[in-house]
């Protein structure tokens, strides 16, 4: 653990661990606010579709749009992060989320639609390189597996929350007033993170978290990597294989957000009263797999194999879905331990990630790997969906599969070149 973060001027906090503890739910607070607005306007399709008369192509494509922004910018927000620090441009995040709802909840037009979805995806943009440069600076390397539990649990629960917030309040007022009441979210966790602003940096810094040392420490902090080349960590192999893993991960994800509720219900008779419980079931024993992989993976050296075990598990459900006569009534069951199997991988992949960052360059290494999830969600409906339309369900769960063994295979690759490198953490 830094130094710094072990002296900060928080006297209501007794000890180091109370001060990571406080860090590490600030920091989960806020990234289950981003993963809440993931999904800012997709359960809202329906009204949407009716009040706007758009297409299904038109809606799919405000999602596409945020994906994109969203993708694009966190792989530059990274580099924004090494050089001001990780607490300004949360605060900026947070406050692109809520200029956001302002626009989509007062939105006239499909075009404004279109500029709420952009201001969203901006937001959404720096968090993963915010996080981890914070984590990875201010908490004990022995607690990390858990901290990165901890956070994907609360990304998780913000996927979760979000479909029942925002039709909850549009059932008892209108789509407007429920992203409206959506804003309140990030301005909650704005007011978090500013509060803390200066646990969070590990030092002093100013009115809008901006470090005040002139030469700050290096974690997601002002000037870090400066005397190496900023673009020096792109020869890394095991970036790139990261970068992969990422992208590989979300076109499976995809696949099942998406299109694994209604294809699994073609194949299998699921009664339409639980197609929905199945994403639910899903991201809810996914919540809990993380949780668990945060235990399991708290020694670094066994990461690939918790991220292969996990997958294997996800894998074989998937081709069990696509390829067996399950009855109905099992599906959600099954969707629930594939979720918790891909969950339990969570932690353990986050470890690999920081084993190929170097010293310094932590905020533009999440940034660059992580941009691969954003570009696996833009693209994956577009390839499932063409299964769909060709009347191919199965299709889309052994695609899902598919992926997922890609994944077993990568893990192993980037926890081989990481070892062999010896790069140190971020």
């Amino acid at each position: 653990m830094s130094t710094t973060a072990a002296t900060l001027p928080e006297p209501h906090l007794a000890s180091p661990r109370q001060r990571e503890t406080r860090t590490i739910t600030v920091v989960s607070i806020a990234h289950g606010c981003s993963h809440f607005f993931h999904l800012i306007v997709a359960p809202l399709f329906p009204w949407l579709k009716v009040e706007f008369d758009l297409s299904y192509a038109q809606l799919g494509l405000l999602m596409t749009v945020f994906f994109i922004v969203s993708g694009v910018g966190q792989a530059l927000a990274g580099f924004v992060v090494d050089r001001i620090g990780a607490v300004p441009v949360m605060l900026a995040a947070l406050t692109s989320f809520v200029l956001a709802t302002l626009t989509l909840s007062s939105a006239p037009s499909y075009s404004m639609l279109m500029v709420g979805c952009v201001l969203a995806g901006l937001g959404n943009a720096p968090f993963h390189p915010v996080d981890y440069s914070i984590l990875n600076a201010r908490i004990t390397p022995t607690r990390l597996a858990r901290a990165y539990s901890m956070h994907g649990i609360a990304g998780s629960l913000g996927w979760a929350l979000a479909p029942v917030f925002l039709v909850g309040i549009t059932g008892l007022a209108n789509w407007r007033a429920a992203i409206a009441c959506a804003g309140l979210l990030p301005l909650i966790a704005g007011v978090m993170v500013w509060r803390h602003r200066e646990l969070l940096a590990g030092q002093p810094v100013g009115v809008l978290g901006i470090v005040r040392a002139a030469h700050p420490a290096a974690g997601g902090q002002p000037g870090a990597g400066a005397s190496d080349s900023a673009l020096s960590f792109l020869r890394l192999p095991a970036v790139w294989m990261s970068f992969l893993f990422f992208l590989t991960s979300s076109l499976g994800f995809g696949g099942i957000q998406t299109f694994g509720p209604e294809s699994a219900r073609l194949l299998h008779d699921v009664p339409t009263a639980w197609v929905a419980a199945c994403l639910t079931a899903f991201m809810l024993a996914s919540a809990g797999g993380t949780l668990f992989g945060g235990i399991v993976a708290a020694d670094p050296d066994k990461a690939e194999r918790v991220v292969a075990i996990g997958y294997c598990v996800a894998a074989s459900v998937s081709l069990l879905i696509a390829l067996s006569p399950a009855p109905g009534w099992l599906v959600p069951g099954l969707f629930a331990l594939m979720g918790f199997g891909a969950g339990t991988a969570g932690p353990a992949r986050d470890l690999l990630v920081r084993r190929a960052s170097p010293p310094g360059a932590t905020g533009r290494v999440y940034g660059m790997v992580y941009s691969g999830l954003d570009t696996g969600l833009a693209i994956s409906p577009a390839i499932f969906g063409t299964f769909m339309d060709g009347g191919h369900p199965s299709w889309v769960w052994l695609g899902i599969a598919v992926f997922q063994m890609l994944l077993i295979a990568n893990a192993l690759s980037v926890g081989w070149i990481g070892r062999k490198a010896g790069a140190p953490a971020g």
